[in-house]
C-alpha cells in the first residue's frame, strides 16, 4: 500500500489551495488521519520555514471518498512574530468534509517538567503484529504494511488508579524518513489516528459499536522521529450517548513526552 510519502503528497493548485493525493485504499471511506496529515502539509507550506507546529484542532465533518481527491483552502489567520495561525478547509465534492486550525511558534526559552513515561514492554519484547494479529485483522497490516505497530499485551499495561480503560502501543514507520521535523510532525499527525479510538472498546471487547472520529487535537511538544520507536500510552475517561472521548501521551523510547493527542469519537452500538 501507499508509503508516507506518497499519502501526504499534494499537488499546489493556487496560493494557498492545495489537492491532496489518494493512494489506493481497502477502506470504504478516507482514513482520517491520511485527511489530517493532507491538511496540516497544506498549512505548513503557507508558513515561513523558522515556525514549527505546536498545536493542530480539527473536526472531521464529514466521510470521506477515497478514490478522490480532497482540496485543502488555507486560511492566513494570523502571521505575527512568534507565532502564526492557518485554518484548512478540506473540500471534497463542494462539501467540507475537514477543517483544521493550526498553529506555529518559533520556539522561546522557559521552564520544562514532563510526567515520566509508564514502565512497559520494551518494544523489541513484543511481537510484530504483521506476524501476530488475528487472522481477521490482518487486513489492517496490509492497509498499513509501512508501520511497525506493537500493542502491549492488555495484561501487561500499566494500570493506574482511576483508568478505567487504558490501552499502550508501540509504533514506528519501518523505513528511513527525511530529516525534516515538520516532515515527523505531519507523519505523527497521520498515525495520531490509529488505534486511539480503539482505547474505549478495552472494556467494551465484545460490543459490536460503529467507530468513526469526530474531533482530533494535537500538541507536538519535543522534537522527535517517526521512524524511531514512539509509546502510545493511551486511555479513554468516559464513555455515552453514543460517543467516547480519548486522549494519549506519545513518548520516544528514551523517556521523552513529545506530543499529546484529545480525540472524541463516535462508539454507537449496533443494534440486531
Amino acid at each position: 500500500m501507499a508509503t508516507i510519502e506518497e499519502a501526504l503528497e499534494l499537488e499546489r493548485l493556487e496560493r494557498d489551495i492545495f489537492r491532496g493525493a489518494f493512494p489506493k485504499t481497502q477502506l470504504p471511506r478516507t482514513f482520517g488521519g491520511q485527511v489530517a496529515g493532507q491538511a496540516l502539509v497544506s498549512a505548513v507550506r503557507t508558513v515561513e520555514p523558522r515556525f514549527q507546529v505546536h498545536s493542530l484542532h480539527g473536526y472531521f465533518l464529514r466521510p470521506g471518498n477515497p478514490e478522490a481527491p480532497t482540496v485543502y483552502m488555507v486560511d492566513r489567520i494570523r502571521d505575527g512574530r512568534s507565532f502564526s495561525t492557518r485554518r484548512v478547509t478540506g473540500v471534497q465534492d463542494g462539501d467540507a468534509i475537514f477543517t483544521m486550525s493550526a498553529s506555529f511558534h518559533i520556539g522561546d526559552e522557559g521552564p520544562s517538567h514532563q510526567d515520566e513515561m509508564a514502565d512497559v514492554a520494551p518494544p523489541d519484547d513484543l511481537p510484530d503484529a504483521e506476524t501476530s494479529m488475528d487472522p481477521e485483522r490482518l487486513w489492517a497490516m496490509r492497509e498499513w504494511e509501512h508501520w511497525d505497530i506493537r500493542p502491549v499485551p492488555q495484561e501487561q499495561v500499566t494500570q493506574r488508579p482511576g483508568v478505567v480503560s487504558p490501552q499502550q502501543v508501540w509504533f514506528r514507520y519501518r523505513h528511513p524518513l527525511p530529516d525534516d521535523p515538520l516532515f515527523h510532525v505531519c507523519t505523527l499527525a497521520y498515525m495520531s489516528d490509529m488505534t486511539l479510538l480503539g482505547s474505549s472498546k478495552v472494556t467494551h471487547p465484545d460490543e459490536p459499536t460503529q467507530n468513526a472520529s469526530l474531533d482530533h487535537a494535537m500538541w507536538f511538544l519535543r522534537p522527535f522521529r517517526t521512524d524511531d520507536w514512539l509509546l502510545y500510552d493511551q486511555s479513554s475517561p468516559s464513555a455515552g450517548f453514543g460517543r467516547a472521548l480519548t486522549g494519549g501521551k506519545i513518548f520516544d523510547r528514551s523517556g521523552r513526552l513529545v506530543a499529546a493527542v484529545v480525540q472524541e469519537g463516535l462508539i454507537r452500538t449496533l443494534r440486531k
